[in-house]
């Protein structure tokens, strides 16, 4: 086949796999499709900008401790697994912060062919809920990829010391991480949508967040009552991937999320959480 390496999937294949595991990488806020300009109808739903009173955020329902292990599925087969922690609390440049820690890994079966480890790190700081830095390292087959951006938000500049770049950055933006955890504190009601922005690729991507229903759910790790969202890029997207995302978040404070599902063109893809654990005493880590 021309074009296509020894040992390599077909392109129809390596690409299904490539969108599954970075949806297992948790890029979650950005997998939703682009939509045409003006295509997204706000009208029907508020839109809630704020997550914080005051300029004060409130204790966040996460911290230290906290572990997420997920299984990802394409259709019924195993490919792979993910894991979202907080490993610990550090000092950046003045900020107490989450370290918020992503690992997505084929299993066995799509590493024979295909073999993907992709990490990201964020971190979120504690008292303004802004990201501060942003960084992830990529392993898919024979592709690799290495990239750090750091947000100055004083300056509303994203600085890439990588490659000597610096972008505007839109205000309070988020990481394609921390955007997770910032979705988690925020009150999600039915019928309503949640607004926040996102900073990737040198590119400022507002997003919607839309609560669809509510809908009991099992997983691996339980049954749980889930509240079900939607993300969708209010302009155009960061990924070419047709299809839609939605996310089921447990129902009540914490907002914990135990299952994904992505359609896309040969099947479907979903991450369903196995196991997890709480983070303890967090009003105490709570800078």
């Amino acid at each position: 086949m021309i074009g296509r390496k020894h040992g390599e999937p077909p392109g129809g294949m390596r690409a299904a796999v490539r969108k599954l595991m970075v949806t297992a990488a948790v890029f979650i806020v950005l997998m939703a499709p682009a939509q045409p300009s003006g295509a997204t109808d706000t009208s029907a739903a508020p839109i809630s900008q704020a997550l914080v009173a005051n300029g004060e955020p409130s204790v966040p329902p996460f911290g230290v401790g906290e572990r997420l292990v997920f299984e990802v599925k394409y259709g019924f087969v195993g490919a792979g697994t993910a894991v979202i922690s907080i490993p610990e609390m550090v000092w950046y440049r003045g900020h107490h912060c989450y370290h918020i820690l992503s690992v997505a890994e084929s299993n066995a079966f799509i590493s024979a062919f295909f073999p993907v480890r992709d990490v990201a790190e964020s971190l979120l700081d504690a008292r303004e809920m802004v990201s501060r830095r942003f960084e992830k390292r990529l392993r898919e087959g024979d592709f690799r990829a290495h990239d750090l951006v750091e947000f100055d938000h004083d300056r509303q500049i994203a600085i890439y010391p990588k490659k000597g770049r610096v972008v505007p950055l839109a205000l309070n933006a988020q990481d394609i991480l921390s955007s997770l955890y910032y979705v988690r504190m925020m009150k999600l009601e039915v019928g309503s949508s949640v607004s926040i922005e996102n900073h990737a690729d040198k590119k400022n991507y507002p997003l919607e967040i839309k609560v669809l229903r509510r809908e009991r759910v099992k997983v691996p790790a339980g049954e749980f009552d889930c509240i079900v969202v939607e993300p969708v890029m209010r302009t155009g997207g960061l990924f070419s991937q047709k299809g839609r995302l939605w996310v089921w978040m447990t129902d009540d404070d914490v907002h914990m999320p135990v299952l994904m599902k992505s359609k896309i063109a040969i099947g479907s893809i979903s991450v369903v959480l196995k196991s997890y654990e709480r983070a303890e005493h967090i009003g105490s880590q709570f800078p």
